[in-house]
């Protein structure tokens, strides 16, 4: 445990960032697993709109130090492709 204020403040703001964190990457991966699942169903409009909340939430956690850059236009780039392959 910390025992220097300073550390006491540094844990409380690690453990606030980590859950904030956890709850963007989490809804980015939720997105991403809609877009599949609609595709997979076989529901264009469905995949069309989820892909665009996913490929916002990817940029955004690109924007926010999350993923790397090229990990992010990678998922990109493979939901547009099975999303494309629908029409």
């Amino acid at each position: 445990m910390p025992n220097t204020p300073s550390a006491k403040s540094s844990l409380k703001k690690s453990l606030k960032r980590r859950e904030r964190n956890r709850g963007r990457r989490s809804a980015m991966r939720t997105w991403i697993k809609r877009t599949l699942d609609s595709v997979e169903e076989g529901n264009l409009q469905s995949a069309e709109t989820n892909f665009a909340m996913a490929t916002k939430l990817i940029d955004k956690n690109v924007k926010w130090n999350q993923m790397h850059t090229n990990n992010a236009a990678r998922k990109k780039s493979h939901l547009a492709k099975a999303v494309d392959a629908l029409r």
